[in-house]
């Protein structure tokens, strides 16, 4: 398996951590304790702790990032392009993931911790782009 295929699968596996970690662990608390029914939570409204917020919107975050990964990762691995540079992209981006997950989650909303969660999502996307360049360079010099 490739260094991006083993990204991805990070990538999937951390979603499912925030999922698990920040949203289903505040839900299943308060269904537990008799707190919250089961019905309580209506999609698409946040309520809650700032934390149980911010971990919501980490998740959302993931989620609207994990298909475009996905896709690259996979376009990559279908057409055999496996360069040390779509290594460290994919790296870059798993790492940049976590950190703004975790800051997101960690870190009261300021000026500061939005501006940094910011640049770990520009940073992302700037290594989405040069994959797709990456993959389409090499797609379209070897006739693929």
């Amino acid at each position: 398996m490739t260094i991006p295929l083993w990204a991805l699968l990070g990538f999937a596996v951390w979603t499912m951590l925030v999922l698990m970690s920040g949203v289903a662990f505040h839900r299943w608390r308060l269904i537990m304790s008799k707190q919250a029914d089961f019905a309580d939570f209506p999609g698409g409204a946040v309520e809650g702790t700032d934390f149980y917020a911010r971990a919501t919107r980490a998740h959302a975050n993931c989620l609207e990032s994990l298909p475009i990964f996905g896709a690259l990762v996979l376009i990559a691995a279908v057409a055999g392009i496996d360069t040390p540079r779509l290594d460290q992209l994919a790296i870059v981006i798993l790492i940049a993931r976590i950190a703004q997950s975790v800051l997101h989650m960690a870190l009261p909303v300021t000026n500061t911790t939005v501006l940094i969660r910011g640049a770990l999502f520009g940073l992302q996307l700037f290594s989405f782009l040069w994959m797709a360049v990456i993959i389409a360079r090499a797609a379209s010099s070897s006739g693929l």
